[in-house]
């Protein structure tokens, strides 16, 4: 009899996933939503695959104990979760759901700019505590104005798109992208540097990398046009904190709006979640039902197509691990 291809599903994630895996006669599939570090690591050697979203800590630690692990899928886009380069070293393919979930994250990153600029969640709490303060609570109208898009990966060409949408005028900065792909997409093609300078509202759409790890600090603050506002729905740690919040003091950014943040969740009272000029939310780029539902189903049915016939979808460092 066939050894079964066994998986564990570590965090919660919509039960799509375990119906598919449980589906396949190839698949055994345990559910331990919640598990811990440790309990992680004493149970993670008689796995041949891992499901995860963001809660689990894929550490070093964690695989150097997993001595059948083949797979780790994460249900989303982000792998900081990860240690990618251990899992490399190791022959543990790391993949991905890429597109589950972008269109629901940029809708995300265009709701937070609308309701930082007309003072939306200003007004909702004034009018809960019965205060009626229309004439403090004046907003900026975005139509017409620069729209800087930071990357235009799958997520940054929605956000760029439904800007335009919008009627603003879409400046975009991407390494990757030439000229003619950002003429299809409607989109000014411009330098990080020249982005800052005219943007009245700049969105970050990159992935958090080495080079993209404190992105927009002090100098890139400076560079910023007088009263700019700035949407972060991408990963904590391309935006300098620290950075931001003296921006905010100063007045040179008129407002920020931060899904995301370095330490999550975000310590007690921290300075730009408590700033009047910020609005924030836990991370819910990617928190709709139907995106939940679409991320389960595209990692499990990677998972399915390894385990019954060996086939790699969406792995983040399959040339890696060839090298190795």
């Amino acid at each position: 009899m066939t050894t079964p291809f066994r998986v564990l599903i570590s965090d919660s994630m919509s039960s799509r996933a375990q119906e598919i895996l449980s589906a396949s006669p190839a698949v055994q599939c345990d559910v331990r939503a919640g598990i811990s570090a440790e309990e992680l690591a004493e149970c993670i050697g008689e796995y041949n695959g891992l499901l995860v979203r963001s809660r689990t800590k894929v550490s070093a630690e964690i695989l150097e104990r997993a001595g059948k692990l083949k797979v780790i899928g994460r249900a989303g886009i982000g792998v900081d979760n990860i240690d990618v380069g251990v899992a490399s070293a190791r022959g543990i393919l790391v993949e991905n759901a890429p597109k589950g979930n972008i269109i629901t994250t940029a809708e995300h990153a265009i709701c937070l700019l609308l309701a930082l600029v007309r003072n939306i969640p200003a007004g909702t709490s004034s009018m809960k505590d019965n205060r009626w303060e229309k004439k403090k609570l004046e907003g900026t109208e975005i139509y017409g104005k620069t729209f800087g898009v930071v990357g235009l990966g799958n997520i940054g060409r929605i956000v760029a798109d439904l800007g335009s949408g919008l009627r603003m005028k879409v400046i975009a900065c991407d390494p990757q992208i030439d000229k003619e792909s950002a003429d299809k997409l409607g989109v000014e093609l411009v330098s990080f540097a020249q982005l800052l300078e005219r943007s009245h509202f700049i969105s970050i759409h990159t992935p958090l990398v080495d080079s993209t790890r404190g992105l927009i600090g002090q100098a890139e603050f400076a560079k910023m046009r007088e009263g700019a506002f700035l949407v972060n729905a991408a990963r904590g740690g391309i935006v300098d904190e620290e950075a931001c919040l003296a921006a905010l003091e100063s007045g040179r950014l008129a407002g920020a709006a931060f899904d995301v943040f370095v330490t999550e969740p975000a310590p007690e009272n921290h300075p730009l979640v408590q700033h009047p000029k910020v609005i924030c939310t836990p991370h819910l780029g990617a928190s709709t039902a139907e995106a939940q539902i679409k991320v389960a189903e595209d990692v499990a049915n990677q998972m399915v197509a390894y385990a019954e016939s060996g086939a790699v979808i969406n792995a983040l460092n399959e040339s890696s691990i060839a090298k190795n």
